[in-house]
């Protein structure tokens, strides 16, 4: 396994759509296995290929919030929403920046695993808006083209 250079949004790289998953081999493997490490280092709660400069329709999210939950997603689907929240949101790609962005509450994403197999996974609150973030990277939008503003250091501070 290896760390990923995570790219920064003025990469041209992070603005394209991704392509599906199609083979599901070793080398997918190695591309995920490296993502998570990349993904626990960076202590981010989500991470798209097109971050690491792969532009594949895959995405991790640590819905345990401590690394030991992350659940790998291949040409994900969003299948539901419902409800609707507004929060500060940030990307290991815009470092040290949040915006305010509206996002579903929760979220139902249909995918493949490492193997191809299908499954579906929930998500509320923040793995709901994750979810959503990371699909967003497979369609090339980062959340700055989708918020409605950046959060200054004082309102920031105030959700501390």
């Amino acid at each position: 396994m290896g760390l990923r250079k995570i790219l920064t949004d003025k990469d041209p790289a992070l603005h394209k759509v991704c392509k599906p998953v199609t083979d599901f081999d070793k080398k997918l493997h190695k591309l995920l296995d490296d993502m998570r490490e990349t993904l626990i280092d960076s202590n981010g709660v989500g991470l798209a290929a097109p971050q690491v400069g792969i532009l594949r329709r895959i995405f991790l999210v640590d819905v345990g919030l401590d690394g030991n939950e992350i659940i790998e997603f291949i040409n994900p689907q969003i299948l539901e929403t419902e409800g609707e929240q507004t929060g500060a949101e940030g990307c290991l790609s815009v470092p040290g920046k949040y915006g305010l962005v509206k996002r579903p509450y929760w979220v139902k994403v249909r995918a493949q695993d490492r193997y191809g197999d299908w499954f579906e996974a929930e998500g509320e609150e923040l793995i709901g808006r994750c979810f959503c973030h990371e699909n967003d990277h497979l369609d090339g939008i980062v959340y700055t083209q989708v918020m409605d503003r950046f959060l200054t250091d004082e309102e920031l501070e105030t959700d501390e």
